[in-house]
């Protein structure tokens, strides 16, 4: 598992409109390429009219599947433009698709190059992208005694609180890098006196919107 990388934080979608041409934007995160596949049919179908729907993903911790379709735009001039802002972007399992009403104006091989690269760009801004950071969840049960002290130090720290159950004991579960886990049972043990205790939970990703 990566320790961390950049995706979009879901599904999102945004026109631009370029000498009369209407240019919408579809973007999704997709794990598989089954699901971008499903995506794209999902569009098309959606806009079965358009002159075209090009489209292209990026899947995989090594991007080892890349995939784009210039959907009978002149070769090289939708999909190729369209997965290279993903790899500029450095994007991880995202798709892409891009779909284009003519408007009669047409734009020349260097116009749809940049068309379909800015579609992209601005369709990815209305999506927003995440850092997803691999974390370990550290369980910290205290008394309630402690709950107020180690509540206001959690927030004001570094460290990112996941939750706090209201059970027998407080029990807090707590983000930590995995380099970290040692500083972090050092310091919960000091500001609770050594009354704490600590325990490793699971390894999962923390979503960041940058």
């Amino acid at each position: 598992m990566l320790s961390q990388y950049y995706t979009v934080k879901g599904y999102g979608e945004h026109e631009i409109n370029i000498q009369k041409s209407r240019f919408i934007a579809y973007i999704s995160r997709a794990t598989t390429e089954a699901e971008a596949q499903d995506f794209i049919q999902q569009i098309k179908k959606k806009h079965w009219d358009a002159t075209h729907n090009c489209s292209a993903y990026l899947i995989g911790e090594n991007d080892h599947i890349q995939k784009a379709n210039d959907d009978g735009e002149p070769s090289g001039t939708a999909g190729v433009p369209i997965l290279e802002v993903l790899k500029k972007k450095h994007l991880k399992d995202t798709v892409v698709v891009i779909t284009r009403y003519f408007g009669g104006i047409k734009l020349g091989a260097g116009g749809l190059i940049r068309a379909y690269g800015k579609a992209t760009s601005e369709g990815l801004q209305a999506t927003g992208i995440v850092e997803r950071k691999l974390m370990r969840v550290m369980h910290t049960k205290i008394d309630y005694t402690w709950l107020g002290k180690v509540e206001n130090e959690l927030r004001s720290s570094s460290y990112q609180l996941k939750d706090i159950h209201y059970i027998e004991d407080v029990e807090i579960e707590t983000y930590v890098e995995e380099g970290q886990k040692h500083q972090f049972f050092e310091w919960m043990t000091e500001l609770t006196n050594g009354k704490a205790d600590i325990s490793e939970g699971i390894v999962t990703y923390l979503e960041i919107e940058i």
